[in-house]
């Protein structure tokens, strides 16, 4: 029989909202999170969120990386990377390190791409330097 360790991280806990499950209230999680049912309230995750095609969420979500299908009416604060999938609708603003946005998906708000530190010092492509002519 395994034993279940208190101090294990719990980032490998994978919750689930399904379809036909609506919330109210605000949800806070040090794992994963699927939402497939509807959610009016704030969302803070350690992990990454999922909102699947019939998930619906009214609220702001904090979370390391999401994944949206569904519709959200609020705003985003996303660490890494925000992808929106084709079916994806989302009304709100979005903060996020990276963004991935599919052919058919919809947004409707304003998005602020964090700099990572490292990467302040990088030029734009429009100063590098031109490649130098060949000779025959």
């Amino acid at each position: 029989m395994a034993k279940y360790n208190e101090n294990q991280s719990a980032s490998n806990n994978i919750n689930l909202i399904g379809l036909g499950t609506e919330i109210h209230g605000d949800i806070m999680c040090n794992g994963d999170l699927r939402i497939d049912g509807s959610i009016v309230g704030n969302i803070s995750a350690k992990g990454k969120v999922v909102v699947g095609e019939t998930g619906k969420i009214k609220g702001e979500i904090s979370c390391k990386n999401s994944d949206v299908s569904g519709l959200v009416d609020g705003k985003f604060i996303v660490t890494e990377l925000l992808a929106l999938k084709a079916t994806a609708k989302v009304i709100g603003d979005m903060n996020t390190g990276r963004l991935a946005i599919e052919p058919g998906s919809r947004f409707t708000g304003y998005c602020d791409m964090n700099v990572e530190s490292g990467s302040k010092n990088e030029k734009p492509l429009a100063s590098a330097p031109s490649a130098p002519d060949k000779k025959a």
